[in-house]
């Protein structure tokens, strides 16, 4: 007989945690399958362990900048000890007694939807276990990294954003083939750590092609003051590695072929619906899992089916995820009493998605670029200031180097996006974001005043530089 439970989610990240959480909280059963570590790829592969690695390195960067202090050689054995620490040593104990304590049950195995309603899961012992859901079963099985058919590449057995984050050595010699986030920060975290010669290969036309162009020239310009080679415009012709764990050829179209000791591939993620049972429910298998902004999938009928985080493709990053899974779980449980709660905001669950790129210059947007929103067919005005010139940058070091760039909706008078580029820009997002998601007026936003000298009187400056 299936064990059966209000809500059956199938992922244990922290999309998947969050459903659980809201559920149990709007008063229903909940139980969730996981097949690796409880917390998912951001506690493990990603997003926790690779700010571990970036942090000395930007601290090293913090430190060069100021006057009257001595840079010490960068520990690198007590940096990966701390990664192991900041992952757990890859114990998921403390967060499946965190899911117990919610309470729902914790199911460790192979989720896959199996018709209607239904979860069959082969169990890590070997056993297998029905699951049905009363009225919700939620796919949150995130993204998986893509490795592109490049002739010999998938045989180089490359690293991906798993194997550079869980790494016990850092090579000498690295390849990256990509120019977007994961690209970027794991070069700079890698050749900070101790890769001397490490090379990105970007088929575009610069760094970060999603963000506002001089976002990636600023880090360009910092890769090649660093020693990072940043190669756009190309397209790898092959790669060859005819001994594992040996030296790696990759094969440019023009010009002698780069030599490593890994190439780390950081070409994009897809979502991870491959092998989840989607046809058993009608629905096309490795594709993202289309939703309304209640996260219901659309494609099937009676409503009882959810996808949340990067499977449904809306914005692949953790804290869009989370936010997608709290408004889920409300839903589900207020449908399940009859009644209808708001759905995700618009402008949350799309162009309001902040993001945040933890590189040297650290990098950080909200919101429309300047073309996207032209091309959305906004009247707007694009409102640039040098970071630099700001009193608290200067404070902050010798040599900081920086750019803010507002766009304005010129019919409306609010900001349609914010983007800031500079040494711990990081933290002057969450403001920008407020601006953004809750359409604060120019004229209003112009009497937060900024503390001096903080870096974010750049706030001021903008506004100054539009004409308030």
């Amino acid at each position: 007989m299936a064990d059966e439970f209000d809500v059956v989610v199938i992922g244990a990240g922290p999309t998947g945690e969050n459903v659980v959480d809201r559920a149990v909280r709007g008063g229903l059963t909940a139980a969730v399958v996981e097949e690796r570590l409880a917390g998912g790829e951001c506690s493990y592969w990603a997003c926790v362990p690779s700010k571990a690695l970036l942090r000395p390195v930007d601290l090293a960067g913090e430190v060069a900048r100021v006057p009257g202090l001595e840079l010490a050689p960068i520990d690198v054995a007590a940096v990966l000890a701390r990664r192991d620490e900041a992952v757990g040593h890859f114990d998921d104990s403390g967060q499946v007694r965190w899911i117990e304590s919610v309470p729902a049950e914790f199911v460790r195995g192979r989720g896959r939807l199996d018709g209607p309603r239904r979860v069959r899961v082969a169990l890590a012992d070997g056993g297998e276990r029905v699951l049905t859901a009363r009225h919700a079963v939620v796919v949150a099985t995130g993204s998986s990294p893509v490795v592109p058919p490049v002739p010999g590449l998938a045989e180089a057995a490359p690293w991906t954003s798993r194997e550079v984050t869980e790494t016990s050595v850092v090579p000498e010699r690295l390849v990256v083939l990509g120019g977007g986030v994961v690209a970027c920060e794991m070069a700079q975290a890698m050749h900070g750590l101790g890769a001397r010669q490490t090379t990105l290969v970007v088929r575009g036309d610069g760094l970060l092609s999603r963000m506002e162009p001089f976002a990636g020239d600023l880090l360009a310009r910092s890769f090649a003051e660093a020693g990072i080679e940043v190669r756009t415009g190309i397209q790898v012709s092959r790669v060859e590695r005819p001994e594992p764990g040996g030296k790696v050829t990759v094969h440019l179209p023009e010009g002698p072929p780069l030599e490593a000791d890994e190439v780390l591939v950081a070409t994009g993620r897809r979502p991870a619906t491959r092998d989840v049972g989607l046809g058993t429910v009608g629905l096309p298998d490795d594709v993202p899992i289309e939703v309304d902004d209640s996260m219901r999938a659309t494609g099937v009928s009676d409503g009882w089916l959810y996808a949340v985080g990067d499977v449904n493709g809306r914005a692949l990053l953790t804290h869009m995820g989370k936010y997608q899974a709290r408004v889920c779980g409300d839903v589900i449980a207020a449908r399940a009493g009859g009644d209808e709660l708001p759905a995700m905001r618009d402008v949350a669950g799309g162009y309001g998605a902040p993001q945040v790129v933890f590189t040297d210059p650290q990098i950080c947007a909200v919101g429309r670029t300047e073309a996207v929103a032209r091309a959305d067919g906004f009247r707007v005005r694009a409102v640039d200031y040098d970071m630099g010139a700001v009193t608290g940058a200067y404070l902050l070091g010798d040599g900081y180097r920086g750019q803010a760039r507002a766009v304005v909706d010129e019919d409306r008078k609010v900001l349609l996006g914010v983007t800031f580029a500079g040494p711990g820009a990081a933290e002057l997002l969450h403001a920008a974001t407020i601006a953004v998601t809750g359409e604060v007026p120019l004229d209003r936003l112009w009497h937060a005043v900024p503390s001096f000298p903080t870096v974010s009187e750049v706030w001021l400056r903008l506004l100054e530089t539009y004409g308030l």
